[in-house]
């Protein structure tokens, strides 16, 4: 009876170590494959930047401008600043302000385009007072880069509409104002102008964070077959050894 319980408990411990190792290894591998699929766009994010950059009549002929995230742009239009938007909530550098983004026409395309351009402090004595900004007037040249809509944020009520928003959504913008707003958002570089500060973080894919998880999975994995090593193989054979020993 004794024997048949030990058999038993031996075969249960066994598969439930099989699985926990098989399952903690699989994890492990899902991150390597993660990390790898970042390493990938990492690479195609580095290919864009080597490529010329679009000028206006080159961006607006972009069929699929999704696909062109992170490349390099440099056009010329007329700003909109009566549509400005003030994102509230934005940090840059540890701190809170606005990320302020104003509608360009692009010059001889009839597009517009949605800019962010920059970052700039909030009064927070008054949170409904808008900043000094200085916006050029006539045709002006705007470097930047193609990228991502702006991060969404918890929206408080009212927080939608007016010049000071929590989060822009491009087509309500665009029917809103009437605009033909393109596809996209030109996040603008360069050096800080206009009042404007533009220390953009460069994009992070979190790669090493894959690379961390993956460690700690295999780590949990070489942890279950080395207690099951331990406790199932090593201690019951040096047991037997003992008692043979003293028979």
């Amino acid at each position: 009876m004794n024997s048949t319980l030990h058999s038993a408990r031996f075969w249960l411990v066994t598969l439930a170590a099989l699985l926990v190792a098989g399952l903690t290894f699989s994890l492990g591998q899902w991150q390597l494959r993660r990390a790898a699929q970042k390493e990938a766009i990492h690479a195609a994010i580095e290919a864009k930047n080597m490529l010329p950059a679009l000028d206006e009549y080159a961006l607006t002929a972009t069929k699929k401008i999704a696909n062109e995230v992170y490349r390099r742009v440099k056009v010329q239009g007329v700003w909109h600043p009566l549509r400005t938007v003030y994102l509230d909530n934005r940090p840059m550098s540890g701190r809170t302000g606005f990320w302020v983004v104003t509608p360009l026409a692009l010059q001889g395309t009839g597009q517009v385009i949605l800019v962010q351009r920059g970052w700039i402090p909030r009064n927070f004595a008054d949170r409904t007072q808008l900043p000094e900004l200085a916006t050029p007037t006539g045709v002006v040249t705007v470097e930047g880069r193609i990228a991502p809509p702006p991060s969404k944020l918890y929206e408080f009520k009212g927080m939608d509409t007016g010049p000071i928003r929590q989060n822009l959504d491009l087509p309500a913008f665009r029917l809103e104002t009437g605009l033909p707003l393109m596809e996209a958002l030109l996040l603008q570089t360069g050096a800080p102008s206009e009042g404007l500060l533009r220390d953009w973080p460069a994009p992070n894919l979190g790669v090493d964070t894959h690379y961390g998880y993956a460690f700690q999975w295999f780590c949990l994995s070489a942890l279950v077959v080395v207690l099951y090593a331990w406790f199932q193989v090593i201690v019951p054979f040096r047991a037997s050894v003992r008692a043979r020993r003293r028979d």
